[in-house]
Parts: structure tokens; sequence; C-alpha cells
């Protein structure tokens, strides 16, 4: 199981140390939540702050944009240094041509909320290196996580078969509801609150790892 802290819940005070923290800690992958206001009711943070901490960490960067045009945007995130620029199905008119013009870059994923059926996706499954299941409504971290997901999550793998793409859930995630998501198919777990509010980090990164 890859475990992918989401530094929206992190101290942005002392993000860079907050970074190098979970990294010590176990971590495999950092997720990034980048909100513009307009796709999410959310503000995060722009490309200038993914360059500086990319200094702070070797660890693969997955860049989660939840923007409106993120084909406007994508560039500034793959030269800040993103190792994964995802992208959410319900930004873009222009799927298929976003997705190939990502991949000429760096690996590409697409992410579905909730109530996106798995069908927008079917006909750029070979095209892309990871498939992003929200288990809440994007835009805020903290959010409980909406159980009704896990048959997503399944359907999801059966989806993607023997294909080499990764399966990451992202929303709510704890120790509590890891294993239903393992057993579903999943292999990359977002998790925000869970580790960034833990009194540990590696106790939470362990414990999602189980």
């Amino acid at each position: 199981m890859i475990v992918a802290p989401s530094i929206l819940s992190a101290d942005f005070s002392r993000l860079g140390e907050e970074i190098k923290k979970v990294a010590e800690a176990g971590a495999d992958w950092i997720h990034i939540d980048v909100m513009d206001g307009n796709f999410v009711p959310n503000i995060t943070i722009g490309s200038c702050v993914v360059r500086s901490i990319r200094k702070d960490v070797d660890l693969p960067f997955d860049v989660h944009l939840m923007i409106e045009k993120p084909e406007k945007h994508f560039m500034y995130f793959v030269d800040a240094g993103a190792d994964f620029i995802t992208v959410h199905v319900e930004a873009t008119k222009s799927l298929y041509r976003l997705v190939k013009e990502i991949s000429k870059h760096c690996k590409v994923g697409v992410a579905l909320n909730p109530a996106t059926p798995l069908c927008s996706i079917e006909n750029i499954i070979d095209e892309i290196d990871l498939l992003l299941i929200m288990t809440v409504e994007p835009g805020f971290g903290g959010q409980k996580f909406i159980e009704s997901m896990v048959k997503k999550v399944e359907k999801a793998k059966e989806m993607i078969g023997r294909r080499k793409i990764y399966l990451s859930v992202d929303g709510g995630v704890n120790d509590k509801n890891a294993p239903l998501l393992k057993k579903a198919g999943a292999n990359v777990l977002v998790a925000g609150s869970y580790i960034f509010c833990s009194k540990s980090y590696e106790e939470a990164i362990k414990k999602l790892k189980i």
C-alpha cells in the first residue's frame, strides 16, 4: 500500500518541516491539493509553493489539480517538480486531449467526484497512470468518508483489470476504512487529517499500510 499524506492538513507555517517529517515517518508519496476557489470553494497553493518544497524531499509529488481549465495551468506544476498531475473529469471539456498532453511531460491521473460515474473514463482508461476516486466532495480537508464509495472503488478495480494503473482513494481515509479500501482494490491511500492531526505520523502511516 502506498501512503500519500495530503499537505492540505499540514501546518503551513512550517510546511517544509512537515513534509520532511512525514517522509521520515514512512510516507511513499506527497499529495498536493491545488484549489482555485472556482472548481471547489477553497483556495490553496500555486506552483511557486510546489517549487519551494520540491527541494525538501525526494518523494514523488502527486499534484491534484482541483481547478477549472487545468489545461491552462498544468505545465506550471510540471515545471515546479510534479511527478504526477491528476486532473478532474468534471473540470475540462477535452479530457482525452488533456490527458495525452500531460502524459508527454509526467505521469497522468484522472479524478472522479463521488457522483461522477466510472463510465466517464472508460474511453481513456488505457491512457492514464492513476485513477483517483474521491470519497468526499472535494474542497476541504477533514470531511467524513462516504462509505458507499467503497463499491465504486471495487468497480474501478474491475475496470482497471490487469492494467498497470494506480488506484488511489482520497477523502476521509483513516485506519478504520483503510482495510476496506485495500480489499476493494485500492493501492494508494491519500490521507490528510488522519496523519497530520495524529500524535505520531509514523504510527498513523504504519496503520494505513497494514
